[in-house]
């Protein structure tokens, strides 16, 4: 009776086979949507934000788990991503002939103005999944990065009042001269199920050197994706 219950307790703890794991139910390809908070590391004392930026990314990416062991994998695909970020009292000239400049403004009262900015991005994440079969729970964590080129650049500004005395409206000023094309960011998220919390912090400039101030974009929020 001793000698059988040895066995059966070395039984029990055999280790899974993960590579006999069947992945016939999971899929290879998900949408994977990001909300979250965004703002400038290292800026200078000078640039006056307000509230709370913003970022919004989607992407579709395609999933390749390993073989020998499906609980970590490769996941790779496009996508869009957005980032808004708001000033106090201040007017942004991105049509300057040499660099972006930032002035404290106590002539113009602004309702709102903001920064956006909008790029094509493809990340790369290594992922472990504590479920691989079910990807629709489990303990899940990702590290990687993504790289993008810039689309767009805009400042939007909701005047109250202006110093010509004239308000009421929306100014909306397009160029993206000043701004590094190339974005370079290094990405984790780590959550359970389908909801993960992700954070981001952007390795390139924001601006060109010598066209603008030094910062850093970095982003923390929410991440909704099947796998």
């Amino acid at each position: 009776m001793v000698g059988n219950a040895v066995i059966g307790q070395t039984e029990g703890k055999k280790k899974k086979d993960w590579t006999k794991v069947d992945l016939g139910k999971r899929a290879a390809d998900h949408i994977m949507i990001q909300i979250g908070m965004y703002n400038w590391a290292s800026q200078p004392d000078s640039i006056k934000t307000k509230g709370v930026g913003r970022t919004f990314n989607a992407y579709f990416l395609f999933d390749f788990p390993f073989k020998t062991n499906p609980r970590i994998s490769v996941a790779i695909g496009p996508g869009i991503g957005t980032d808004n970020i708001y000033f106090d009292n201040t007017t942004i000239n991105i049509k300057n002939r040499t660099q972006v400049t930032f002035i404290q403004d106590s002539l113009t009262r602004y309702k709102k103005y903001k920064m956006n900015v909008g790029y094509l991005e493809v990340p790369v994440e290594l992922r472990f999944s504590s479920s691989p079969e079910n990807m629709n729970k489990g303990f899940k964590f990702a590290i990687g990065g993504k790289i993008g080129t810039l689309l767009d650049a805009k400042t939007k500004a909701k005047v109250d009042l202006d110093a010509n005395g004239f308000g009421g409206y929306i100014e909306k000023i397009k160029d993206k001269r000043f701004f590094n094309g190339t974005r370079l960011a290094a990405t984790a998220r780590i959550g359970y199920g389908h909801f993960t919390v992700f954070g981001t912090y952007t390795i390139t400039q924001f601006f060109k050197e010598f066209q603008g101030p030094t910062v850093k974009p970095w982003s923390l929020g929410l991440t909704i994706s099947g796998l």
